[in-house]
């Protein structure tokens, strides 16, 4: 099922704590713009269509990478796109957006999007994985 616009982005400021919708979205165009560079194929198209059109719009045409981020460097790519980000902040609005990503997704498709992402984005997703 697709989430509507204004419950995507109100989950993502009640789970960042922003004080406004724009700080959410700022947040959630930034993060899936660059979750987006690291998913490919059908997974990325299956997690696109459960999203609302402007951000399955971002998450199908990505940022490029030229190689998968670890979770860190993530957070810290996160941080560099977010004017006056923090690494500290960047992991509060990493956290926010994939864990609102995570709901959006059934449990088998977050597992195959966890198959494509180095290790340690389980946390990330808010979702720890057993070892």
């Amino acid at each position: 099922m697709t989430l509507r616009w204004e419950a995507f982005l109100d989950r993502v400021k009640e789970r960042g704590e922003y004080e406004s919708r724009q700080e959410a979205e700022r947040a959630a165009r930034v993060v899936l713009a660059l979750l987006g560079a690291h998913l490919v194929g059908e997974v990325r198209a299956q997690l696109a269509a459960r999203l609302p059109e402007d951000f399955a719009l971002i998450l199908l045409n990505p940022l490029q990478s030229a190689e998968p981020l670890s979770p860190e460097r993530f957070v810290r790519a996160t941080a560099a796109w977010v004017e006056g980000a923090t690494e500290q902040t960047a992991t509060w609005d990493v956290g926010a957006v994939l864990s609102t990503v995570a709901d959006a997704a059934d449990e088998d498709l977050l597992k195959q999007i966890l198959l494509q992402l180095p290790a340690g984005y389980d946390l990330l997703f808010g979702r720890p994985q057993p070892i």
